[in-house]
């Protein structure tokens, strides 16, 4: 994952956030979404959208996936979505 890559996501998850909408435009990433309080807070966003977090994920390859603050070793994106404290 490169800085320019995770800007082009980005963009995309501002206009459509959904996994299944952005698993075709971009098909060497793994996607997955949840909420953003279900998300350990020991992890940083690695993009902050005004209604999503964007978290690195790395392990797509293999059984098991993980996050990950490194964005060299990052395979794909967990797309949070931030909880309204109202």
């Amino acid at each position: 994952m490169t800085p320019e890559r995770l800007a082009e996501v980005a963009a995309a998850v501002a206009h459509d956030a959904s996994a299944a909408s952005l698993r075709p435009v971009f098909p060497d990433l793994h996607f997955t979404e949840c909420s953003e309080d279900d998300v350990s807070p020991r992890y940083k966003p690695a993009l902050s959208l005004a209604d999503y977090d964007l978290y690195l994920i790395s392990g797509a390859s293999g059984h098991c996936l993980e996050l990950t603050n490194a964005l060299n070793s990052a395979t794909g994106i967990l797309i949070a979505a931030k909880v309204d404290d109202e």
